[in-house]
């Protein structure tokens, strides 16, 4: 079992910033590909970013490409969500994911994660 611990919400003026941290535990987390997702009130789980094991390849949601970069740091087991010019529509709880271990991309797909976060609040006011 893969424990996530997220951290970095808060609250933020609509063209500011925030970064976000994911933390994971054991030795392994440069087998994972990790991404991040997103759920707004009354919406659905929906993708933002994922970054392959490796580090070299990511993929965004085209609502956030431009101004979300996705990063990863094996040697902390840690990986990052900076966003910047922050919209209103960003507000969400935002959650770390891991998985698909036998792939070397960037996976945009939550059946292709196996382990989650317990999700940080992000809120952006206009």
């Amino acid at each position: 079992q893969v424990l996530l611990v997220e951290s970095g919400g808060g609250l933020a003026q609509a063209g500011g910033s925030l970064r976000l941290s994911c933390v994971a535990s054991g030795r392994t987390f440069s087998a994972y590909a990790m991404g991040w997702f997103r759920r707004a009130p009354g919406k659905e789980r929906e993708f933002v970013t994922a970054i392959s094991r490796g580090g070299t390849n990511t993929y965004y949601t085209d609502s956030v490409k431009g101004r979300f970069t996705i990063s990863r740091d094996n040697t902390k087991n840690t990986v990052y969500l900076q966003m910047n010019s922050l919209k209103p529509e960003d507000t969400a709880v935002y959650y770390c994911a891991a998985g698909g271990g036998s792939s070397r991309y960037a996976l945009p797909n939550l059946w292709e994660y196996d382990y989650w976060g317990q999700g940080t609040q992000v809120t952006v006011s206009s």
